[in-house]
């Protein structure tokens, strides 16, 4: 179940193979369906791959099993922040990402998933402010590079873009 989850993160995540990733974080969940690695995995790569419904679903799930304090937890905030993103739903989007800041403040992306959500809002100086942190993080970003790595859908990839430019990030 552990090898299926891990297996899986890596297939969506570096070889971008969706499909067989998808099938794999399925086939954990069969041998063990609180498996918290393969929601928390599984989530990230659904909401990454546009899957949004499923991406929530897994997200909230993995919260719901996972202890409070658990530090892992921004595995599941982050992708909830990317789909409610994805669906328009930028207040809810702007509170994920805000909690997944408070369980890995030092995780540069989850800076990004609050500008973009905050610049939609139109809440630019605090989305300003995301964009700031970002780059005080990591300051090689570029919203193009990013998206391009990850091979993101345009789907996801178009509406980043756009509310990044608007927070201040560079393409």
């Amino acid at each position: 179940m552990t090898a299926l989850g891990l297996g899986g993160f890596v297939l969506a995540m570096v070889e971008h193979d969706r499909a067989t990733a998808f099938q794999a974080f399925e086939q954990a969940l069969v041998l063990s369906p609180s498996s918290a690695l393969a929601l928390l995995f599984g989530a990230v790569a659904l909401a990454y791959g546009g899957e949004t419904e499923r991406a929530i679903d897994y997200g909230e799930l993995a919260l719901r099993i996972s202890p409070a304090q658990d530090r892992a937890n921004y595995y599941s905030h982050h992708p909830l922040s990317i789909a409610y993103f994805l669906t328009g739903r930028y207040e809810e989007a702007a509170t994920a990402a805000r909690s997944a800041i408070r369980s890995g403040p030092n995780f540069s992306i989850s800076h990004c998933f609050l500008a973009a959500p905050l610049a939609k809002l139109g809440r630019l100086e605090e989305a300003n402010a995301a964009a700031s942190r970002v780059l005080a993080l990591q300051p090689s970003f570029s919203s193009a590079g990013f998206c391009a790595t990850l091979a993101l859908p345009a789907a996801l990839a178009d509406p980043l873009q756009d509310a990044w430019r608007e927070a201040g990030l560079p393409t």
